[in-house]
């Protein structure tokens, strides 16, 4: 599967955004979404993933239900709606498709597939 992420740009603090990850190929042999992000220096930080089908979502603790994640199966996309967006969360955000069980989304180093990136950067 090819994932293509976009949505990215550059807003004050407070803000929001909505990042999409757009799907394309072979979209069926993975059953879920993840979204990452990563600074400078720093691992990829887990955020958010769902399951193309029945739309099942799991989120990073740190996120403190400011982001949601969602997807439209008839668009192929998953998106990342971030609210209340403060300067520590700039960073190049990331999605990724993954097959592991809930407990392994976590880890980058479980993702098949990773769409270029898009960054985001929140002003003070």
């Amino acid at each position: 599967v090819q994932l293509q992420a976009s949505g990215g740009g550059l807003v004050q603090a407070g803000s929001s955004l909505r990042l999409s990850c757009a799907a394309s190929g072979r979209t069926s042999y993975y059953g879920k979404i993840g979204w990452f992000r990563q600074t400078p220096g720093k691992e990829r930080e887990f955020l958010a993933a769902i399951t193309w089908s029945g739309g099942t979502a799991r989120y990073a603790d740190s996120l403190k239900g400011r982001f949601t994640i969602s997807r439209d199966n008839a668009k192929n996309t998953v998106y990342l709606q971030m609210n209340s967006l403060q300067p520590e969360d700039t960073a190049v955000y990331y999605c990724a498709a993954t097959n592991v069980v809930w407990s392994a989304l976590r880890s980058a180093s479980n993702y098949g597939s990773w769409g270029q990136g898009t960054l985001v950067t929140v002003s003070s």
